[in-house]
């Protein structure tokens, strides 16, 4: 029961052993020239929208030396919540939903402002291993602490976003599979159906949020390094 139950999280189809579900991480390829080629659509327009409010919360959360990442960190969240929205769709695989795809986009950050503090801004990196106003015979604690916080940082942001992808895809994929099984109770199966539309409507919401979620802490960690 469980194996077939997460078999739909593996990208069983291949040729020549290349794993081609990874292809609709670029899916969104083939969607980006109808949007920009044509006239302003109302899906453009509020994408424009929804781009430009984003650009000012993360301006205010970074430097003024680090507010050209922001075309970054907005790219990262059109990424993210595409392949989120994409997962919904049926028989289309979610690579957002494996920590290969979650760590991929979480790693490469993380280690490039650790490089980056630790060479241009040593002091204010060793300062934040010790809060402000730390008794001295807490300061030994507080820096294993602070040290074991920045080394999981990568490794939470990948977990949070996978773990909320596979769950909602769980909970689909269950209500789905009792279908077949609830007699010719047309109130059963009305619930039933009901129940999914709601959760997919939830889902439709947390692959928003968890892509919002995923960007707005890694401006924070951004913003740290100053």
């Amino acid at each position: 029961m469980m194996a077939s139950l997460f078999s739909i999280f593996e990208p069983s189809s291949s040729i020549f052993s290349f794993p081609l579900n990874w292809m609709t991480t670029f899916m969104g390829i083939l969607f980006l020239p109808f949007m920009f080629w044509c006239s302003p659509s109302r899906w453009l327009c509020l994408w424009s929208k929804v781009t430009t409010t984003l650009h000012k919360e993360l301006t205010a959360l970074l430097t003024s030396s680090h507010r050209g990442a922001t075309l970054f960190f907005i790219s990262l969240f059109s990424l993210i919540v595409f392949n989120n929205s994409l997962g919904l769709l049926p028989y289309i695989f979610t690579s957002t939903s494996h920590l290969a795809m979650t760590l991929s986009l979480s790693l490469p950050i993380w280690v490039t402002l650790m490089i980056f503090g630790w060479i241009k801004h040593t002091q204010h990196m060793f300062a934040h291993l010790v809060p402000q106003g730390t008794p001295t015979l807490l300061m030994p604690f507080m820096v294993i602490i602070e040290t074991i916080s920045n080394l999981i940082r990568p490794g939470t942001l990948a977990v949070r976003l996978a773990a909320n992808m596979i769950a909602g895809h769980l909970l689909l994929t269950l209500l789905s599979q009792t279908g077949p099984n609830i007699s010719s109770s047309s109130t059963l199966l009305s619930i039933l159906i009901f129940s999914q539309i709601l959760l997919l409507l939830l889902e439709s919401a947390v692959a928003i949020i968890q892509s919002y979620v995923f960007t707005v802490l890694s401006t924070l960690y951004t913003g740290e390094i100053n």
